[in-house]
């Protein structure tokens, strides 16, 4: 007999619990985001220091660079965390900067 997800959770082991917690998130396109935060691709094109036609090119590209993603999720008050998961492993938060 199978069953339910919620009583079989507690009996996985943690790293999993956290892999399956983090496929789970909601997933969003940049335009859902920009959507969301109640932005034009005009008025956020001003606020990145470009024209809308980059706005546009930037929601449809799936290849750009981290600093130009980080900026663009910032213009729409959000934060850019990248996390890398494993599945024999925890999850872990890149961090951009060195350690000393």
């Amino acid at each position: 007999m199978a069953r339910k997800a919620d009583k079989a959770m507690p009996e996985r082991p943690a790293c999993r619990r956290e892999w399956i917690a983090m496929n789970a998130m909601e997933k969003a396109t940049l335009k859902d985001l920009r959507k969301a935060a109640k932005q034009t691709q005009e008025g956020l094109a001003a606020a990145l220091g470009v024209g809308q036609g980059a706005v546009s090119r930037l929601e449809k590209s799936d290849d750009m660079l981290l600093s130009t993603l980080r900026h663009y999720v910032e213009c729409v008050g959000g934060r850019l965390e990248m996390v890398a998961t494993f599945p024999d492993r925890p999850s872990l938060i890149i961090n951009r900067k060195a350690r000393k």
